[in-house]
């Protein structure tokens, strides 16, 4: 049986005089951008076709589109020059595979095509919102495609004893094609892949592997990891005022005042008409 080459790329050394960091422009919006795809027979192979198609060019991976029958296409969107040598670049990774079908590229793709089908920007958006952060973000990928389900379980039992990686997830193709996804370093997901060909091959139908020892962001969005690895953002918890009770009025008691007694005055006024009888009388 004819195994698929495991795919080992290595990113150059950042310390090499020769290497030097091209700038990364702004990402700009995904309308009237360009459309590029490529279709692929097994899961491991378009995920390896994706990641050479964003580290070849300044493209944005929208998603895959799985139509069953083990057919899997990876969209892409980005300027003309950008999307073409993705496409390019992506088409001879799936050729090595021996697993392309078919590649596209649409340099103005009609509204009413992003209206419809899944390549617009609004399934970035609803993708980037519901993953959370991962606990096995930033680590390797190691991807084993068997043709049954039984040949897969046996795969990644064998992968996860033989080495210190994490199940993060599987895949359905269709086609009986199942693909099972671990997580780790380099090395433990190389050794990872080794046991698990093993089982894969004795059990039933191997089909193909693929590792990959670093993942751009737009690639570890789109790529399935089980609900028990996703460390979701708890809520605030809601501050209610805290009801004070009112002290009921408690009355008072004054002190008791001395009671005096004070002349009463008669009013100016009187004593005015007092004063000017007097003096009638008088004259």
């Amino acid at each position: 049986m004819s195994r698929s080459p495991i795919n080992r790329r290595v990113p150059p050394s950042t310390k090499s005089p020769q290497y030097r960091q091209p700038p990364r422009p702004e990402k700009r919006s995904l309308k009237d951008s360009a459309l590029g795809l490529v279709s692929t027979l097994s899961f491991p192979a378009i995920v390896g076709t994706a990641d050479m198609m964003l580290k070849s060019a300044e493209v944005t991976l929208v998603g895959y589109e799985k139509i069953g029958g083990g057919h899997c296409t990876a969209i892409v969107r980005g300027n003309i020059a950008d999307v073409r040598l993705a496409v390019e670049e992506g088409a001879k990774t799936a050729e090595q595979f021996g697993q392309l079908v078919s590649k596209l590229v649409i340099a103005r793709p009609m509204p009413n095509l992003e209206a419809i089908f899944p390549i617009g920007s609004r399934l970035v958006e609803l993708a980037q919102s519901r993953k959370g952060y991962s606990r096995l973000s930033n680590k390797s990928i190691g991807l084993l495609e068997t043709r049954g389900f039984p040949a897969m379980v046996g795969a990644a039992d064998a992968m996860l004893k033989s080495a210190d990686v994490q199940l993060a997830s599987y895949e359905k193709i269709g086609d009986g094609l199942c693909t099972v996804i671990v997580r780790g370093s380099v090395a433990n997901v190389a050794v990872a892949i080794d046991a698990g060909m093993q089982e894969a091959e004795r059990i039933g139908e191997l089909h193909a592997v693929m590792i990959i020892p670093r993942l751009l962001e737009d690639l570890e969005h789109t790529l399935p990891v089980a609900s028990y690895w996703i460390d979701e953002a708890e809520p605030l918890p809601m501050l209610l005022p805290n009801k004070v009770r009112e002290k009921q009025r408690e009355l008072v008691g004054l002190p008791e005042l001395e009671k005096t007694t004070m002349p009463l005055r008669r009013p100016q006024t009187e004593e005015l008409m007092h004063a000017e009888i007097i003096e009638d009388e008088t004259l």
